[in-house]
């Protein structure tokens, strides 16, 4: 598969299309970079694997900057379910375009492998370039967070900065093992436009404080 290996580990928003398709399966894809490879990355990205995705599939969301983290590109893609997908990844990285430019992408990489597997719909982009935040908290009980989430927290982040999508752990079997997800976990994400309000006092609810990525569109 011309080194799908995305150099693993050792420890082994969206634009408009994304959100128009009511994706139910979205990967949220975190890779760390080599140092200074970040815009290589990019430019290879939007010119061969944007259209080489949409092409068998894949609909492509947002690719971004993680504004703290010079070495990160952060970006999604969706499908409609895990059969899909499949099929999908399976025509892209045996297809011509990865087969072609694969090997170069591989070569900007250190780690691929944080990639949550995540269930909702895609969400449209903000009428701005500003930047977006990705929120993921790792609740102690996931349904109890949830309703949490829907009674309370939604309706205060509303007033402020109204989350545009949100998203839960898919916990199908990853049936294209060439490329890991996180597994073991759960995950409740969002995304909001602009800078964030700070978030109410959580840990109560979460196993851990939660993480926020701010993003800005490659685009």
């Amino acid at each position: 598969m011309n080194d799908v290996d995305f150099r693993h580990s050792s420890s082994d928003v969206a634009d408009r299309s994304i959100a128009d398709a009511l994706m139910s399966i979205v990967e949220l894809r975190q890779y760390t970079l080599r140092p200074g490879a970040r815009d290589t990355l990019i430019d290879l990205f939007e010119r061969e694997f944007v259209t080489g995705q949409q092409a068998v599939g894949i609909t492509v969301g947002g690719r971004f900057r993680d504004l703290d983290d010079p070495d990160r590109f952060v970006w999604l893609r969706g499908f409609p379910d895990m059969a899909t997908r499949e099929r999908a990844l399976h025509a892209f990285y045996y297809g011509p375009v990865w087969q072609e430019h694969g090997q170069a992408a591989n070569a900007t990489m250190l780690d691929s492998d944080d990639v949550l597997l995540l269930r909702g719909p895609g969400f449209t982009a903000p009428d701005s370039s500003g930047p977006v935040v990705a929120t993921i908290c790792h609740p102690l009980d996931t349904a109890a967070f949830a309703d949490h989430f829907e009674r309370q927290l939604r309706p205060e982040l509303a007033a402020l900065t109204p989350p545009l999508a949100v998203h839960r752990t898919e916990h199908a079997e990853n049936t294209f093992p060439a490329l890991p997800v996180r597994a073991g976990e759960d995950v409740l994400v969002w995304f909001t436009a602009g800078d964030t309000a700070p978030l109410p006092d959580l840990s109560a609810h979460l196993r851990s404080a939660p993480q926020q990525l701010r993003l800005a569109p490659v685009a």
